[in-house]
């Protein structure tokens, strides 16, 4: 195996080590990586630039023996992210998040989404907030927070207007 391919295969395999990638992403890292590593090599040499990195194409064939050996998997992906965000966004922004990164969401995880995202809301919202705005300008900022967040508008409003409807999901 020529070098540069061996430290294309160590940097995406250094960077699954860290987390879990989706495709797209991975892919950017190692073009980035092959892209910094051809620079050095032309600012190092003062002849003739020679280019011996892998293309677009050896990217792509790493990528596939990455999912053939099971090292990147897309449903992984999706699970370890709605893992590390459902606590603190809603579905809305996790929808967005995963499509930057070329994944959907399946029925049945959008559909666990949806069933606890009053319960998510109320749980950001009383981490930040607290009680209910006594104002109409209280309120307006409080519901500003949660959109940003990702919430719906219904959850939103839900959430903000307090009492037991607020814990129904």
């Amino acid at each position: 195996m020529p070098r540069a391919l061996a430290t294309l295969k160590a940097k995406a395999l250094a960077c699954i080590a860290q987390r879990e990638h989706s495709r797209v992403e991975l892919r950017r890292k190692l073009l980035a990586h092959v892209d910094k590593q051809r620079r050095q090599a032309d600012d190092a040499s003062d002849i003739a630039p020679h280019h011996d990195l892998p293309p677009e194409q050896a990217v792509d064939e790493l990528l596939d023996w990455l999912v053939a050996k099971d090292l990147l998997s897309t449903p992984r992906f999706v699970e370890t992210r709605i893992q590390v965000r459902a606590s603190r966004f809603g579905n809305l922004r996790i929808r967005h998040e995963l499509a930057q990164h070329g994944v959907e969401l399946d029925v049945a995880a959008a559909a666990d989404l949806k069933r606890s995202e009053v319960a998510r809301a109320r749980v950001v919202w009383a981490k930040r907030f607290g009680a209910v705005a006594a104002d109409a300008a209280g309120r307006a900022k409080q519901m500003r927070f949660l959109a940003a967040r990702g919430f719906s508008t219904e959850v939103v409003r839900r959430v903000v207007a307090g009492g037991d409807d607020a814990l129904e999901t």
